[in-house]
């Protein structure tokens, strides 16, 4: 297995930063995803680490071997594009074993290795047909099974999901998963569905404006993020983020001690939809909307002027304009100042100490 380390890589046209001062490391059969919204860079940091973009700065090593000048041909990897590049004339099987014939392996490898590999992705019955006579899930198969027969440590996936439906999506998240960690590949998946981060996801770096906002644990950039944007960014409905001046007298008794002294009033309070729920006391809220999801409603209600989402379980039979009581707990609350960090709490958890550079 191999690692992938990047070192303050950075793209530049012109005056523009596309990826700025970018480090991070890909451990041996990790999978490792890019996330964040569009034009963040997180595709763009993954041309850099195939080679298919030119660094302005920095360097990349794949297997402890700098490859920052190498062409892609030479870095062992294989990656799976947001298009499925499927050749329209040639057969599955002919596409699959594409880049083996241009390495001119020996039929008899090429064809074993095709039986391993139809046979994994679940492609057997369809490798005599063309790309236009099979799904889009299945095309997507293809073009993972070109990426897996290679046998690189290494695979890169850009947005690789994005053409499907949302059934499709599900499926695929979890085969791609299986078989990376079936194979022990190293892999980076680039993605703006946070969906997708957190479900496939070892470890997550979240991208803004061509920088790190945030990176860590699925289960840790979401349960305890240190930037409002990370807060924002990871759940549906995202954290709310309330400004804690006019809320703080309406809060119960116990969440307002559970508040740091010397707060400002400029800080804003995050409670995650799912966190909150109705009851006979609580800060009293007016709905403006429900969203039936069939598990669970979003309620869209408003404290004062403030909007604030709550996620309940079932269908709770209310309507526009009704008075309900919204509560959570002290291990809820998430503070973050005007700069965009996460305040310290009273229960020790401390600042990041992260540059502020990044912060949202």
């Amino acid at each position: 297995m191999t690692r992938i380390v990047v070192e303050t890589i950075a793209r530049c046209w012109g005056a523009v930063r596309a990826v700025d001062d970018v480090s991070f490391t890909a451990e041996a059969g990790q999978l490792l995803v890019l996330l964040g919204p569009s034009g963040c860079g997180k595709s763009t940091t993954l041309r850099l680490i195939a080679g298919l973009e030119a660094a302005s700065a920095g360097r990349i090593l794949i297997g402890d071997r700098d490859v920052t000048h190498l062409p892609p041909a030479e870095r062992r990897i294989a990656m799976v594009f947001q298009s499925y590049a499927l050749f329209p004339h040639l057969t599955v099987a002919e596409n699959i074993v594409f880049g083996l014939k241009v390495r001119r392996l020996p039929r008899a490898e090429r064809d074993a290795r095709l039986k391993r590999v139809a046979a994994l992705v679940g492609l057997e019955p369809y490798l005599g047909r063309r790309p236009a006579e099979l799904s889009g899930g299945q095309r997507q198969r293809v073009a993972l099974g070109r990426a897996i027969i290679a046998e690189a440590p290494v695979c890169l996936m850009d947005e690789p999901l994005s053409n499907l439906d949302a059934q499709l999506r599900h499926e695929m998240r979890s085969e791609i998963r299986s078989l990376q960690q079936r194979l022990g590949m190293t892999m980076i998946y680039v993605t703006h569905d946070q969906t997708e981060a957190m479900t496939m996801a070892d470890r997550i770096i979240l991208m803004r404006a061509g920088r790190i906002a945030e990176a860590g644990t699925p289960d840790a950039l979401y349960g305890r993020p240190q930037t409002a944007f990370a807060a924002r960014f990871l759940g549906t409905p995202p954290m709310n983020l309330l400004p804690l001046g006019p809320l703080r007298p309406l809060l119960a008794p116990d969440l307002r001690a559970a508040l740091p002294g010397g707060i400002g009033a400029d800080a804003q309070l995050g409670i995650r939809p799912e966190a909150i729920s109705l009851g006979e006391t609580g800060v009293a809220a007016l709905v403006e909307a429900a969203e039936y999801l069939g598990a669970d409603t979003v309620l869209l209600c408003r404290i004062g002027e403030t909007a604030i989402a709550a996620r309940i379980p079932g269908h709770p039979r209310l309507r526009a304009g009704d008075a309900v009581r919204l509560g959570w707990t002290a291990g809820d609350q998430h503070l973050f100042a005007n700069d965009g960090w996460r305040i310290a709490t009273p229960a020790g958890h401390p600042q990041s100490s992260r540059s502020k550079e990044s912060a949202a």
